[in-house]
């Protein structure tokens, strides 16, 4: 009898966890979360950028395709100060038979706000009319013409961390997205020249 009770404790004392070995467990569960949280938050803020810059790049397609279809000026205005922009025309007034600027909000554009931290980081826009490049914090619009012509822009967007460069083709109004900095994007594509045979 006296052997079968010490058999029986000898089971359930193999079978046991002591607290200092739940404790490590704990402990590493929690590290792996923080771990795997971290780069959870790092993966969203690069994605909250990645979009702003897709949102601006659609936007400027669509301006483009307005301005072509309806034969009239389309721009973006940008507005540094509330991290977003807006797509506007100017149209007739029915009772006043006056021109006025109207703000775009149909079912494939509405204004853009960026989320999070992200901001338009350098803004370099050149006019049609071929004036020098300038660089602001302020706000700027961005003019495509029934042509298929735009302003030529560089638009840097980020939030200090990530970083993505949208560059508007002044001779064929065709945006392109690129990650990276100004600079960076300067170094490896050469923004500015254009290969009419690839904007095709």
């Amino acid at each position: 009898m006296k052997t079968q009770n010490l058999k029986a404790k000898a089971k359930t004392e193999r079978y046991g966890f002591t607290i200092a070995e739940m404790l490590v467990v704990v402990v590493i569960i929690a590290l792996v979360a923080s771990v795997g949280g971290g780069i959870y938050v790092g993966t969203y803020k690069r994605m909250l950028v990645e979009k702003a810059a897709r949102d601006f790049v659609l936007a400027a397609k669509y301006a483009r395709i307005m301005a072509i279809e309806r034969q009239r000026p389309y721009e973006i205005a940008l507005d540094p100060n509330n991290n977003g922009f807006w797509l506007a025309t100017t149209q007739q007034n029915i009772e006043t038979g006056e021109a006025q600027q109207v703000i775009v909000r149909d079912l494939y554009f509405k204004p853009v706000e960026f989320g999070g931290d992200v901001k338009f980081e350098g803004i370099q826009i050149t006019s049609a009319g071929w004036e020098a490049a300038t660089e602001t914090d302020e706000a700027g619009e961005i003019v495509f013409s029934p042509s298929g012509t735009a302003d030529s822009a560089v638009i840097q967007i980020g939030d200090g961390k990530n970083h993505y460069t949208v560059s508007i083709s002044a001779a064929t109004g065709r945006a392109t997205m690129y990650f990276g900095t100004v600079e960076k994007v300067k170094e490896e594509v050469k923004i500015g020249t254009i290969d009419l045979e690839k904007e095709r």
